[in-house]
């Protein structure tokens, strides 16, 4: 024993010390000589004294490579030695405090759990158990507990579980025993098998019997006790026990207590404990019950007011807003059934599927709600060991990744004969146009002879020799050729206006029919209250042959007498459309409500009340593709489900961005728990709602209300959706939409129109009904309203508006059938105040910049109109008809040939294809306005643009989906279903639209002639910017863990290019936000569909965020019209770059132009690949954490949009060289 004492004294250094020490310590251990317990006994001491005073001698036993830790626990399972064993446990204890979580994570990789709970089984068969030896035991259990994740399942196998509890029962006023032995009773009940087994013997009694009455005496341990029940209560069992025993009143009980003695709020974490046993016990159904039968709504609902003017005191809030929205007793939707309030016959029924679901439910089935929904209090506990849940959540993000390498392998496919598809040759009359009879720029000596053999370059396998406008004309609705007089003029003409007469000239006017006329109450109330009832509808009326730039010009009279404001034309109008049955031949169409007064009310009682006063509104910077009355000439032949017969009036009158910026709305805080306050206040104080009936799509009979403080709703009209409102207080209202048509959800997309409101009132308008979990909402972005009177004055825009906006789960619940029988799911509210700025002005409201059919129709027909056909090769063909009968537009753009010479007609031939479709989901409308820009960009006398349609032939199906965006659905068409699932296998009596664009796609790889580009432009609902969905075999790969295969993959990484040149061009787009991962719940959209089985190697979705930016030129500002419509042409000058790339010595074009690839290549950026599989929202969590799992049943939300899995790129993959990153610029 001397020699050891003088070796340790020898130490020059205390790393030195240590390590000699330790060996020491192994030596003994490996001699187990007699008397040897002496030397342990005073070594372990010198250790311990070490790490008590040097934290260098606590890094040296846990760092890498050392041997310290493993020394010290063979001593502690091999030592029969008590005092040995208690400077063990210290030096332990000493070493995991200090260290964080890293070193007790080194202690469980030494079996350190496994000897400590043999080492606690051992001391427990003492009598009576040694007191410092347990307290050290479970001081240290606690401390490493958390860090392993099987150490329930190990204290139940070595019979430990109980020794803890038994202890605890048997020492209830040894505060210093008690105290670790609850905390180690915390660890073991995260695991559920556990939580049962010590409810069943007493646990949850035991523990109520510590936090009993108030006081203040030994408050840590009420704080370990309350987080011990709370994690027990987690266990239904135990819960279920907890409130057939009244716990739940004695919990309510004891957090009053604590709320009227912590006057000073210096115990916040004990009202926390007990909020949290609150919120354990009333995850089931029964303590939901218990919670409401003992007051506790009012209870919280006063305690969380009275704690809002303390900020330290927020989690308190927040937990109590938690518990009683999750509390708060789930109500059914007020309406008849979640189908749509519109029905439509399908020409045949899905044999299977939620469209079959829906046709086979038996008449009398209440579909809104079923008791299934939370019957959650039958479910039996599961027994099956939980442990390893967390390996589960590790490998499930992987789950949705294709790892079957043959099936990620395109395999090109026509999938239909080749006799099937030559109806498709009509569509491609540009590969044999010989041009005889055009009128071409520039004409060569030597024409192209019909006869001559032109099929040296260009394979068309299926096309005939003769392909004359005879053959086109004999088909039904190819092309729209018909002559329009609107189209003649020019485009900017003198404006037309708009006139409404005055109450005693509206019987002789001959501009509306007798039949639908109103009597006009000549009063002051007529203007300031009520438009429609004070006015006709007003008729839409078209000047001769005017083809009307988008500037109109009213003069506005207002007279003395009547107080009636008159829109009167400056200038006769000859060809009037009158308002009625009568106003097309056979189709009724009226324009939405018109504010009637030019100025506000204020601005009248201001002025001189002079006979007549004038206001000019002019609007000259409104794009020429919009014209008023051609509108209204495209809706006549627009076939809606519901007939609409008004015309909005923001389709009607258009849009022009406004000229500031928008930026994201910065989130108050605490906006979200003072909604959800609001609501509670409706159960608690249910004498103060209205519960009123305003407005009812499933009862036509429901009268308009007539007080003046009451807001009228309308939204029929073209791709409006507005189901019902209910006026809850003065100036709250709750809305809820439409579902799609022969479907039962998806509520997302709004567009609706207010009346009869007053300045200086926030109006909060609350949609009650949406389905998906997470929103932009939450994050900044806001609803977009179109004022009237703005337009009268010359702002004729789309702004964004609403203050306190939030989007979160509410008490609605959605039953089983709607839930794709899902059980427990709840609705989501969008909530949003609005204060008006115009006193009864007519406004509208919408998820996103509408754009409709007949507006698609209009811009097509404009851009056919002004296009210079020696130029621009414009064809527009009927690809064919929907189900409800609109045609579906196909678009031909290139250039003309410079002649009709042999050499250019082959070149125009042999121009590579580029497909581009968009609104396949009617709710994206963004992709619309993409499709604009691009359109427009294509059309246009720019240079670029010229050299863009030499390059190539736009194939353009512009709306994929015009049922679903005429009726004012969301996701489906009128078949009910999601047409970008129908890819794979689209029928085509139910999705002809699908298996028509299908078909032109297996014609062109029938003929051999693949486009280089498809895209579908699409809208992202839960990103910001503008990004890329690709497909890669590799990238996907990279995601399944299966190195190995990857490492023999060649794939050509050119699919990369488009989208690195976007980022480089297009301010809105990000290269971070792009993924090339093919998902299995992806494999029937049509970016995979096209890559799989057409071939098309560059397939992208292009995704536009309906929100803003966090990056770039935009970056902090939502995202506009002006915006999309940039992106659709910066998507233009991508493609010139992708082709100039291609073949750089084809051009020969000014050094300016093409800087962009130089940058590229001299970036010689590296190609990375993402490395991350996100599931989870892109966004940070908003300072109110909200925590939905605890609500209800919940599961991820699995109905995304073409995005479920986001990836963010990383630079750990450095699979491709910079070489491979060059070659993916010049593909």
């Amino acid at each position: 024993m001397n020699k050891v004492r003088t070796s340790s004294e020898k130490s020059v250094s205390t790393n030195s010390r240590t390590m000699s020490l330790l060996s020491q310590l192994e030596k003994i251990n490996l001699d187990s000589v007699l008397g040897e317990a002496d030397n342990a006994r005073y070594v372990t001491s010198k250790i311990l004294h070490l790490v008590q005073s040097q934290e260098k001698t606590r890094k040296e036993m846990t760092s890498k490579g050392s041997t310290g830790i493993e020394v010290i626990l063979s001593t502690l399972e091999n030592t029969k030695d008590p005092q040995t064993v208690l400077n063990i446990l210290n030096i332990l204890i000493e070493v995991v405090s200090a260290g964080g979580g890293r070193r007790a994570s080194v202690l469980v990789t030494k079996g350190g759990t496994q000897i400590l709970l043999q080492l606690l089984l051992t001391a427990s068969r003492e009598s009576p158990p040694n007191e410092e030896l347990m307290v050290l035991l479970h001081t240290l259990l606690a401390k490493i507990g958390p860090k392993d994740k099987k150490i329930g399942m190990k204290a139940r196998i070595n019979g430990a579980l109980n020794i803890s509890l038994n202890l605890v029962k048997q020492n209830l006023q040894n505060h210093r025993l008690i105290l670790p032995c609850l905390q180690v009773l915390r660890v073991y009940s995260t695991n559920s098998v556990n939580a049962v087994s010590l409810g069943k013997n007493g646990v949850v009694e035991l523990l109520f019997k510590i936090i009993g009455p108030f006081s203040k005496k030994n408050t840590s341990l009420m704080k370990v006790a309350l987080d011990t029940l709370a994690a027990l209560l987690k266990s239904k069992t135990n819960a279920r026990r907890a409130v057939d025993r009244g716990y739940v009143q004695v919990l309510l009980t004891i957090y009053v207590d604590w709320h009227r003695h912590d006057s000073r709020h210096r115990y916040m974490l004990i009202r926390k404990g007990v909020l949290q046993c609150i919120k354990s016990v009333t995850n089931i159904k029964l303590g939901r019950k218990a919670f409401i039968d003992a007051n506790g709504m009012k209870i919280l609902y006063n305690t969380s007011q009275e704690c809002l003017a303390v900020r330290t005191l927020d989690p308190l809030v927040n937990t109590s807003s938690l518990i009683m929205r999750k509390c708060f007793p789930k109500n059914r939707l007020p309406l008849p059934t979640i189908k749509s309030a519109f029905h439509f016959q399908l020409p045949v029924i899905p044999a299977s599927g939620p469209v079959a679901q829906l046709y086979n439910l038996p008449p009398d089935v209440d579909d809104v709600v079923d008791e299934s929904d939370d019957n959650d209090d039958t479910e039996t506990e599961s027994e099956i060991e939980t442990e390893n849940d967390d390996d589960k959540d590790q490998h499930f993000k992987n789950d949705d990744i294709e790892t079957d390498i043959n099936k990620l392998k395109p395999r090109q496919e026509l999938g239909r004969p080749i006799e099937d598809l030559k109806m498709y040759e009509q569509f491609f009359p540009e590969l044999s146009e010989n041009f005889q009879d055009c009128d071409l720029v520039s004409e060569e000596p030597k024409p192209c002879v019909p006869d001559a053999n032109l099929s040296g370059p260009i394979v068309v396998p299926t096309a005939g020799e003769e392909h004359s406008a005879e053959a086109n004309q004999s088909m039904k609705g190819v092309a729209l050729k018909e002559s329009n007089p609107l189209l003649t003029e020019e485009y900017n003409r003198r404006p037309v206006f708009l006139e409404l007469p005055k109450t005693d000239s509206i019987n002789d006017s001959r501009q509306y029919q007798e039949d639908d006329q109103r009597n006009v109450i000549p009063s002051c109330q007529c203007l300031s209250q009520e438009i429609v009832k004070g006015l006709d509808r007003i008729s839409l009326q078209n000047s001769e042959k005017s083809d009307q730039y988008f500037g109109t010009e009213c003069i506005i009279k207002k007279e003395s007498k009547t107080n009636l404001t008159t829109l009167a034309c400056s200038k006769p109008c000859e060809n009037v459309s009158p308002c009625g049955s009568s106003l097309f031949e056979g189709s009724s169409v009226q324009l939405g409500k018109l504010c009637c007064a030019g100025v506000d009310s204020e601005e009248e009682d201001s002025r001189s009340s002079s006979s007549e006063e004038q206001v000019m509104l002019e609007v000259s910077d409104i794009s020429p593709v919009h014209d008023c009355n051609l509108y209204i000439e495209m809706v006549k032949t627009t076939k809606s489900i519901p007939e609409y017969s008004e015309v909005a009036y923001p389709d009607y009158f258009g849009h022009i961005p406004p000229p500031f910026k928008e930026p994201i709305l910065e989130r108050p805080y605490g906006v979200q728990r003072t909604k959800i306050s609001q609501d509670i206040e409706r159960l608690i104080h249910q004498n103060d709602i209205i519960d009123r009936v305003v407005y009812d799509l499933d009862n036509m009979s429901c009268l308009v209300p007539e007080e003046a403080d009451v807001l009228k709703f309308n939204s029929k009209f073209e791709s409006g959706n507005l189901r019902k409102v209910i006026q809850i207080r003065k100036n709250e209202y709750d809305l809820i939409l439409n579902s799609d048509i022969n479907s039962n959800h998806y509520h997302q997309w709004f567009y609706f129109e207010v009346s009869g409101m007053k300045t200086g009132i926030g109006y909060r308008f609350n949609i009650i009904n949406c389905e998906k979990s997470n929103s932009q909402f939450n994050y900044g972005m806001q609803p977009l309203m179109y004022s009237v009177q703005e337009a009268l004055h010359s702002r004729p825009c789309w702004t964004r508006v609403g203050t306190d906006i939030c989007y979160y789960k509410n008490h609605f619940s959605r039953s089983s059938i709607a839930a794709g029988g899902q059980k427990g799911k709840s609705y989501y509210t969008i909530t949003f105040t609005v204060t008006f700025q115009h006193k009864d002005d007519v406004c509208y409201f919408a998820y996103h910049y509408p754009y409709t059919y007949s507006t698609l129709k209009m811009h097509l027909q404009k851009l056919e109109s002004m296009h210079n056909p020696q130029q621009i090769y414009f064809r527009q063909d009927v690809l064919c008809e929907t189900l409800a009968g609109n045609s579906c537009p196909l678009i031909t753009i290139t250039a003309m040939p410079e002649s009709n010479y042999y050499e250019h007609i082959c070149q125009f031939r042999n121009r590579p294809y580029v497909f581009l479709s968009a609104r396949v989901h009617p709710g994206e409308t963004n992709a619309s306005w993409v499709m604009k820009g691009t359109l427009e960009y294509l059309m246009s006398n720019n240079p670029s643009a010229q050299c863009l349609r030499e390059s190539y032939i736009f194939k353009i199906i512009p709306m994929l989906n015009p049922d679903g965006v005429i009726n004012g659905n969301h996701r489906c068409s009128l078949s009910g279903e999601d047409l970008n699932r129908q890819w794979q296998n689209p029928n085509p009596d139910l999705h002809p639209t699908i298996y028509h664009a299908k078909g032109l796609l297996q014609y062109l790889a029938a003929i051999k002639r693949l486009p280089l580009v498809y895209c579908d432009y699409h809208g992202h609902s839960r990103k910001k910017n503008v990004f890329m969905y690709g497909c890669s075999i590799k990238e996907t790969v990279w995601h399944t863990n299966v190195n190995a295969a990857s490492c023999d993959l060649m794939e050509d990484p050119g699919y990369r290019a488009l989208p690195m040149i976007l980022s480089q061009t297009a301010p809105a787009f990000c290269m971070g936000s792009c993924s090339f991962v093919v998902e299995k719940s992806k494999e029937s959209t049509a970016r995979v569909v096209v890559w799989r089985e057409i071939g098309v190697q560059r397939s992208y979705t292009m995704e536009s965020t309906l929100c803003g930016c966090d990056q770039g030129k935009y970056k902090g500002l939502q995202i506009g019209t002006r915006e999309l419509e940039e992106m659709g042409a910066k998507f233009c000058v991508g493609l010139l770059r992708l082709k100039r790339m291609a073949s750089p010595l084809e051009y020969n074009l000014p050094s300016h132009l093409l800087d962009i690839e130089n940058d590229l290549i001299e970036s010689n950026c590296k190609v990375t690949s993402p490395t991350t599989y996100v599931l989870d929202e892109d966004e940070p969590r908003f300072l109110e954490e909200v925590d939905y799992s605890a609500e209800s049943n919940d599961d991820q939300d699995t109905e995304l949009a073409e995005n479920v899995g986001d990836y963010e790129a990383t630079n750990q993959e450095d699979g491709l060289l910079d070489s491979d990153s060059a070659r993916i610029l010049l593909s």
